[in-house]
């Protein structure tokens, strides 16, 4: 499919009678490879149509897979690589942002993760922008009960889920993905995830050197409470 620009100059080509066939045909092959090239591209972006969202459509490349390579590095390096993205999610699916839309598309979405005999803990986040007419709670609860009906083994967690089911809803397009490791990779946080967890360990006691801990516990040696003793009596 030609876009509308695509279209008006092959249009014009063919209006243009000088030309003769060869170059027309020419012409319109060359604007069919260059078409082609372009919904080829492994990344394209693509208009979110909200403030601060960055859409980026994907060729051959599963989104969940990809990030998640990302955040793992970042996470086992500590090196900060973005200035300005905060956070980076994968979606692997969409759908119209209503109720009835989004329970028919999750029922065979969820499959590979969670109907039987595949199974796992999980919890749902959710994220509406530019939406008025959805309702957080309704939604998490039809789409954690179509997670039930899939397999009754499938269990809520949240405070560390194996899959965390993530809901973005832009406008009216409902997007999904099912991701591991959220909790590890701080929600997803490019600027968060590479912070060091040195902090939270020097503020335990428990973190405690031996020294330290001796020093505390040390019994008091003969020697010293003799010499404690006359220093008494000479005072």
């Amino acid at each position: 499919k030609f876009s509308d620009h695509e279209e008006r100059l092959s249009g014009s080509d063919r209006e243009e009678d000088e030309d003769d066939v060869e170059a027309a045909l020419k012409k319109e092959v060359g604007q069919i490879r260059a078409s082609t090239e372009q919904k080829l591209r492994r990344f394209q972006s693509v208009e979110s149509g909200a403030n601060n969202v960055v859409f980026i459509r994907t060729q051959g490349i599963e989104p969940e897979n990809l990030v998640h390579h990302i955040l793992k590095d970042m996470h086992t390096t500590k090196k900060k690589k973005t200035r300005v993205i905060l956070r980076m999610l994968p979606i692997s699916g969409t759908c119209k942002a209503f109720m009835e839309d989004m329970k028919k598309y999750t029922e065979t979405f969820f499959e590979p993760w969670f109907k039987a005999p595949n199974k796992g803990t999980f919890q749902i986040v959710y994220k509406a922008r530019n939406n008025s007419h959805m309702s957080r709670e309704e939604v998490i609860k039809e789409l954690a009960g179509i997670v039930g009906s899939l397999n009754p083994e499938n269990k809520v967690d949240l405070n560390n889920p194996q899959y965390t089911v993530v809901v973005e809803i832009i406008k009216t397009v409902c997007c999904l993905s099912v991701v591991r490791d959220y909790v590890l990779f701080r929600k997803y946080n490019l600027q968060e995830v590479v912070k060091s967890n040195k902090e939270g360990t020097q503020q335990n006691p428990s973190s405690l050197t031996e020294e330290q801990n001796s020093n505390i516990v040390k019994p008091e040696t003969e020697e010293e409470k003799s010499s404690k003793e006359a220093n008494q009596e000479n005072k």
